[in-house]
């Protein structure tokens, strides 16, 4: 492990790692990231995989836009697999006022070139084999490029490409402290101690702590979140291969896609439930929270009747594991304002 470097990004997932090759596709070459464990470790391992670019934050779905773009270009580059299935997503509407701002996405995304477009019910249910039950829905946003990765895989792309531009990686060191220095930053590890001129907090359920090692409150909360995976499901069977696009209901707080001959599908019930409020154990990093179907009975029924497919699917596993988010669910990216030279990458949840 080298002692002296430009950057230090600290944090090992997805973000990280995609910070650390955006450095170097940029031309810093003397970087590094530090993980306490393994790449992927905390949220990225388990989460859903889905990308959209649906976004009320106009610069945030231009980024989006790009990102899915840029998975390919990592495929290329690494002659690694993200695990892509670009199959379409659908947003239903089952109000006015939500159709209105799908519509006024969509003008948006005209101005940005992203080629979505308005759907009918009709045409909801032509896409969809009949599979979502469309009584309420107004219209829906289809946009092509909507779908889902492997995240493992993704990150790992993401760490080979910085590592073929010169970016270094060491894992299973965990940072003590991170002291300011008139050079930059100095990095205290259990492995010894890093000297560079740039800090990057990207540890993900553990930026808090992070920050708090310089001295910086970091306004995020990690929050608890469930999604389940189905047994077969004979009408995904009978589509012969063609892939079932995802659906977004927002009137229902889910989300669904394909997975396997089976379906996935995500729920953000409220109230919401926060997760390690008082900080986040140095030992976690594997594991999955105890399933609490409970807490998601409404969703689910509400969902089994916009997917009636899903009232005759066993559910094979149910994911329940925390991801970090800000106040107002944007990203926390940038320089930390009163300190020099540290950035953060957090919550990256769009």
């Amino acid at each position: 492990m080298k002692t002296h470097t430009r950057v230090l990004v600290i944090g090992g997932g997805v973000v990280g790692c995609s910070v650390l090759y955006h450095l170097t596709k940029l031309g810093w070459s003397d970087v590094m990231l530090v993980e306490r464990s393994e790449l992927t470790s905390g949220s990225t391992w388990h989460a859903a995989g889905g990308f959209h670019t649906l976004n009320g934050d106009t610069n945030m779905a231009a980024l989006q836009g790009y990102t899915i773009r840029l998975y390919k270009e990592l495929e290329a580059i690494t002659g690694m697999s993200c695990g892509l299935h670009h199959v379409g997503g659908i947003t239903l509407a089952d109000n006015q006022e939500r159709f209105d701002q799908l519509k006024a996405e969509r003008a948006k995304h005209r101005y940005m070139g992203l080629d979505t477009a308005i759907l009918t019910p009709k045409e909801v249910e032509t896409m969809t084999d009949g599979m979502v039950n469309t009584a309420g829905i107004i219209g829906a946003l289809y946009d092509p490029l909507d779908g889902h990765l492997d995240p493992y895989g993704t990150t790992h792309a993401y760490a080979k490409a910085a590592k073929m531009g010169g970016a270094e990686i060491v894992l299973h060191t965990k940072v003590i402290a991170t002291n300011p220095t008139a050079e930059g930053w100095e990095v205290v590890t259990d492995k010894g101690t890093i000297h560079c001129e740039h800090l990057v907090n990207a540890a993900g359920l553990w930026a808090r702590e992070v920050g708090a090692m310089a001295g910086v409150y970091l306004p995020l909360l990690p929050m608890a979140h469930q999604y389940l995976v189905t047994d077969d499901i004979p009408e995904i069977v009978a589509r012969g291969g063609r892939e079932f696009p995802h659906v977004m209901d927002p009137g229902g707080e889910s989300y669904l896609r394909q997975e396997g001959r089976g379906f996935c599908i995500g729920f953000y019930e409220k109230p919401c439930e926060g997760w390690s409020i008082d900080g986040t154990p140095w030992t976690w990093g594997q594991e999955l929270l105890p399933d609490q179907f409970d807490k998601i009975s409404d969703s689910v029924e509400f969902a089994y009747r916009r997917f009636p497919a899903l009232q005759r699917a066993g559910v094979k596993r149910v994911i329940h594991g925390p991801f970090t988010f800000a106040p107002d669910g944007n990203p926390l990216i940038g320089p930390v304002q009163g300190l020099r030279n540290y950035w953060s990458a957090c919550a990256v949840m769009a």
